[in-house]
């Protein structure tokens, strides 16, 4: 097995993890049924959790099905894949703006690190989607190695 076939590999899980972790995360009572939603905002939830569900499927096939033009549907599957994590930045850095928080206080908490006597929150989204750029990355590294 050379080094893009396990790239594509590689990259066909991640995407698959991407979309099977959305759906887990926010079809539930932390997001699309949580009680202090208002309705309007479940159903934004729920369109954008179908999205990329389905964007995760248009990229495995890019990916997964032989046929014509495989570097360049590998590299379109790599783009498709980081945009919602971009997405994800995008809304963290202007947050302020619309009075979005990372986190509420019905859902999931944040971890608690504790670091030379100093308490530090982490948001799991932060860390999911930090993980996911550098795994991204890698994959894209490994396709591109000659």
């Amino acid at each position: 097995m050379d080094h893009q076939s396990i790239a594509r590999g590689l990259l066909a899980s991640l995407c698959g993890l991407q979309g099977a972790a959305t759906a887990v995360i926010d079809l539930n009572w932390t997001h699309a049924t949580h009680p202090g939603w208002l309705g309007h905002a479940r159903f934004h939830m729920v369109w954008q959790t179908t999205n990329v569900v389905a964007l995760s499927l248009f990229e495995i096939a890019l990916v997964l099905v032989r046929g014509p033009f495989m570097p360049q549907r590998f590299y379109i599957a790599a783009l498709l894949a980081g945009l919602p994590m971009i997405g994800f930045f995008a809304a963290l850095l202007t947050r302020k703006l619309y009075g979005g928080t990372l986190s509420d206080l019905q859902g999931m908490p944040p971890w608690i690190v504790r670091i030379r006597g100093r308490q530090f929150r982490v948001d799991l989204n932060l860390v999911a989607e930090i993980v996911g750029l550098t795994s991204l990355a890698a994959i894209v590294a490994i396709y591109g190695a000659a």
